[in-house]
């Protein structure tokens, strides 16, 4: 049906008139999307079973990737991408009188994540079938998403992410593979063989039910599989409250994230953590015992990996498995476990390495309790043979200590592989953070920099780029991201910088309309796009970006012959909605806005946009027009960054810190074709250590920060009464632990130079240029090629084409 559009035509209408019993003349966009999705996923449904008999029958191993979060976008365009028929359903759709564009739009974005740790995911699954790679997502169904973000008197409001109200055509519901999951209850012990035996007793259950969606490869036959487990009341609950268990029940699967201040939201987390892997693993078991029957050599075939801590508890899971199940002795089933997991460490906040209230852990998982106590008594006797009389080591490394279970010990002890996601987040996790571990297990830590999927950050998202690309060195480079680097020689190529400056006029053209239409607000396309897109954190540093705008604004202000070249500055992010502090910046990221956009003597000079509900579907529009990407993270802090990549891939330059993956895009592409700034991790980790930093001294000394601090608190921002005195304060009474102020002046510095480069176009160009050429090092699928080849020993199952 989509092998001419004549043919798809066709099919479209007949389709269309069984599905919805009307005729096309009465049709909805809204029924044109149904349509369509559906006839893409009956074409998928050949190779997707395919591929699921051949991983049956091959005799390889296959990894599971247990993650909380897949932050997938839309999928209807990067199916079409990914299956080669774009063309052909474009031209046919547009023969019929309809826009593609439009029918896109009405796809919900998958409400399945939330930033960086979700994407990578999404990402990650992209190479995974791409590379024709035996690999499978395993997530939450969750019904609602974090939430919309909406704007009202530049605060944020949240509301529910609704992604899910009409459905999704991508998945396909499996009742009969339902796994069902007990919480609360106790353990009791009994006597079997002689050997003393433990079994969960009157617990509550749940059902998960899978819905499985096909993640669709490359030019390749493979299609792999994401499965997605849904909280559902059990056929036979013991609970007799029936209407508060099936609330109860639902709320599992119900938000990604809900708040965990009270007890109540920590317990639903914990929850939704040992739902995911018990469900996940509850699967792979079936699915293994199937064609193997023992679990023998289970790790053998299957590697199950941890996407950061969340998912950890599928080591005390797989431990009862082959305990309570498999009969198996203690040593045989940690020998197993400890060689299936493998886990990926995502950050060097300390206050984000997850710890769970032993008095919440015990009651909820009475078992999984019993065997990480286990775990941490073995494993601390141990550490007693290696490190006899050292009590503060053993404390320091102790999975359960001082009423509480250290979720990353466990992580770290029950696998066989850890591993960092950028070179100097691994380094700081084997120096700092997990210092005593990796002195005791060295081999186990390596490192994996992360990567991004090029086809929905370049081909999907800026077919204007591609187009030039492909016309300059060919179509090996959508294959073989390495091939980029063919376009260094284009650098110096007037003819071809010149096209790259039309694709990069065109692509803000096209976010400069969508911004109008969203906001109402004009910008001029000649201005630097400088943008700033990603969750709005502390030490992300919005408040820098923020402060040096301020800076601008009073001196364009305050001096008639202050040159800049236009700048329009963008800014994308959610706020977690119990996180005050940063829904504070982003009311002051609005005033801001309101101030500088309505101003008549700026004269257009500068804008500052806030774009709600920053989103997949968004960011594709956001990262081809950008000129500028804010990369100025407190040196150390970020683990590795991913929209730095598509940035790059993209064409813009990065402002940034030396820290995370910004270390390695410097050295891809060089000092000179990026602008760095700000204090580095080690000069940043030696004031934590050693203390030395005062903050009041640069609010004294440099007359540029004690106005915009000033102004936080003064009435330059009439109408917001107090509101941003807790940000004054974090700056100057509590130390500003994030060195905004210490590195102001070294990134206004960098701004000017950036201001500088870009009056130069040809040099800018260049500049860009070299960017792109150097951005192949950052395709997701050279990541996914170390996972495979150096942590699960996976090797391409199939490759038709």
């Amino acid at each position: 049906m989509f092998s001419n559009k004549e043919k798809f035509k066709a099919a479209f209408l007949r389709k269309l008139e069984s599905m919805y019993g009307k005729s096309f003349q009465e049709s909805t966009p809204r029924d044109h999307y149904h349509t369509l999705g559906n006839m893409v996923r009956e074409y998928i449904s050949a190779n997707w079973i395919a591929t699921n008999e051949r991983n049956r029958a091959a005799d390889e191993k296959q990894v599971y990737y247990l993650s909380i979060e897949f932050l997938l976008g839309r999928l209807l365009g990067s199916n079409l991408l990914n299956l080669g028929i774009q063309e052909v359903v474009e031209e046919g759709l547009k023969e019929l009188g309809l826009d593609f564009s439009a029918i896109e739009e009405i796809e919900a974005d998958a409400g399945l994540g939330n930033g960086g740790l979700g994407r990578l995911a999404a990402c990650f699954l992209d190479s995974l079938a791409s590379l024709d790679l035996p690999g499978h997502g395993c997530g939450i169904r969750y019904k609602h998403g974090l939430f919309d973000q909406k704007f009202v008197d530049g605060y944020q409001v949240e509301l529910p992410e609704q992604w899910l109200r009409h459905g999704n055509v991508w998945e396909v519901r499996k009742p009969d593979q339902a796994v069902e999951i007990n919480f609360w209850g106790k353990v009791e012990s009994y006597i079997e063989d002689g050997k003393e035996k433990f079994r969960h007793a009157k617990g509550e259950a749940i059902t998960a039910v899978p819905y499985d969606m096909p993640v669709v490869g490359y030019q390749t036959d493979t299609v792999n599989m994401l499965r997605l487990w849904s909280a559902e009341p059990a056929p036979f609950p013991t609970n007799k409250d029936i209407m508060q268990y099936k609330r109860d029940t639902e709320a599992v699967s119900e938000f990604l994230y809900p708040d965990d201040t009270h007890d109540e939201g920590k317990i639903l987390r914990l929850k939704q953590q040992y739902f995911l892997v018990a469900a996940s693993i509850g699967s792979i078991i079936r699915s293994y015992r199937k064609k193997n029957g023992s679990l023998i050599d289970f790790h053998k075939k299957v590697t199950i990996h941890i996407n950061d801590t969340h998912p950890v508890l599928a080591i005390p899971e797989l431990m009862r498995i082959l305990l309570d199940e498999e009969n198996m002795s203690w040593e045989q089933a940690w020998e197993i476990t400890s060689h299936t997991i493998s886990y990926t460490n995502h950050t060097t906040l300390s206050e984000a390495l997850e710890k769970w209230p032993t008095n919440i852990f015990q009651p909820l998982l009475p078992r999984i309790y019993m065997i990480v106590e286990e775990i941490n008594e073995r494993f601390c006797a141990d550490l007693w043979k290696k490190y006899p009389g050292q009590w503060s080591r053993i404390e320091d490394m102790a999975i359960l200590a001082h009423g509480l279970v250290k979720m990353a010990h466990l992580a770290v002890v029950g696998s066989f592989s850890v591993n960092g996601v950028a070179k100097i987040h691994t380094e700081i996790l084997k120096n700092r953070e997990m210092r005593l571990f990796y002195e005791a297990f060295p081999d186990k830590f390596n490192n994996k920099t992360n990567g991004i999927t090029h086809r929905r950050w370049l081909l999907k998202a800026n077919p204007q780029l591609t187009s030039l690309i492909q016309d300059t060195i060919g179509h090996g480079w959508m294959k073989d991201t390495t091939q980029l680097r063919q376009l260094d020689v284009y650098a110096n190529d007037s003819a071809f910088l010149e096209k790259l400056d039309q694709v990069k006029r065109e692509r803000k053209q096209i976010l400069g309309e969508r911004i109008r239409k969203q906001t109402g607000i004009v910008i001029d396309s000649d201005s630097i796009f400088d943008v700033q897109v990603k969750r709005l954190h502390a030490y992300k540093r919005q408040l820098l970006n923020v402060f040096h705008i301020m800076y601008l604004y009073n001196r364009l202000k305050e001096d008639s012959s202050f040159d800049i070249h236009p700048r329009t500055f963008i800014f994308g992010a959610k706020a977690s909605p119990g996180y005050y502090y940063a829904k504070r910046v982003i009311k002051l990221i609005n005033s801001l806005a309101d101030k500088v956009n309505n101003d008549p003597a700026i004269n257009g000079r500068l804008k500052v946009i806030f774009l709600e509900n920053y989103r997949v579907s968004l960011a594709e529009d956001i990262f081809p027009a950008a000129d500028v990407s804010e990369q100025i993270s407190t040196a150390s802090k970020e683990a590795s960054g991913t929209g730095n990549m598509k940035f790059m891939m993209n064409g813009a330059l990065t402002i940034g810190t030396l820290d995370g993956a910004n270390i390695e895009i410097k050295e891809e592409v060089g000092e000179e074709n990026m602008f760095i700034f700000g204090l580095t991790a080690e000069q940043v980790l030696n004031y934590y250590q050693n203390g030395g930093y005062r903050s009041s001294e640069y609010y004294h000394h440099d007359k540029r920060i004690q106005q915009v601090l000033e102004q936080l608190i003064n009435g330059f921002f009439p109408d917001v009464d107090d509101h941003f005195e807790p940000i004054h304060d974090s700056l100057l009474m509590q130390n500003d632990e994030y060195f905004v102020l210490k590195d102001f002046a070294s990134y206004i510095d960098a701004q000017e130079r950036v201001d500088a480069a870009y009056r130069n176009r040809n040099h800018w160009l260049r500049m860009s240029a070299k960017n792109i050429a150097h951005s192949g090092f950052f395709s997701s699928d050279r990541t996914i090629r170390q996972y495979a080849n150096e942590i699960w020993g996976l090797e391409p199952s199939y490759s038709k084409r």
